[in-house]
């Protein structure tokens, strides 16, 4: 506050120094420059009064706003992340399986017969389908579900900036087209 001040009265001051060489006008019995600083003083110690303390607030607000959106997105990232680390897991377990029961099925077919192996490896297929059908419809399922969440959280979000972006005057106008279409119903 002594800065600003200091500040206002050395900006001033040539101003008062050429006025002094001028005429020495006075107001109240006190020189004119003096009032003049006087008011300028005031003025500047009341915009600080009333002025710093809601820009700082909108500014620490602005910064919170930010930082908790920059949190939510890290959230849904590190969900759709582990969502796709679950699946890829999961295929590879599968994948795994079925190499499995391949390995298990010649091992089996070297000490039984043809048929055995043929009929072995056709199982093999079947499960090996049948899993990747079923991994599919889980990754379908997946993305859908991803796809909803991302459709509600940009609903959400429209949602949010429309409240924010309509002001009073705005739903007095919107009250008043509806009032009038009702009327002319």
């Amino acid at each position: 506050m002594k800065r600003a001040a200091m500040l206002a009265f050395l900006w001033a001051l040539p101003v008062l120094a050429a006025e002094e060489h001028h005429a020495t006008a006075t107001f109240l019995g006190l020189p004119v420059w003096i009032w003049k600083a006087a008011n300028l003083i005031l003025f500047g110690w009341l915009l600080y009064k009333f002025l710093a303390g809601p820009i700082r607030k909108a500014f620490v607000d602005r910064h919170q706003k930010v930082r908790s959106e920059a949190e939510e997105a890290r959230a849904r990232r590190a969900k759709a992340d582990q969502l796709a680390e679950d699946i890829a897991a999961r295929l590879e377990q599968i994948e795994n399986d079925v190499r499995a029961i391949r390995e298990r099925a010649l091992a089996d077919g070297e000490r039984q017969k043809r048929e055995m192996i043929a009929a072995a490896e056709a199982e093999a297929q079947k499960i090996l389908q049948a899993a990747r059908h079923e991994v599919d419809n889980r990754v379908k399922h997946a993305r859908q579900e991803l796809t909803e969440y991302a459709g509600q959280l940009a609903a959400d979000r429209a949602e949010k900036l429309l409240r924010e972006s309509i002001t009073d005057d705005d739903r007095k106008k919107l009250f008043a087209r509806s009032v009038n279409e009702v009327g002319q119903a």
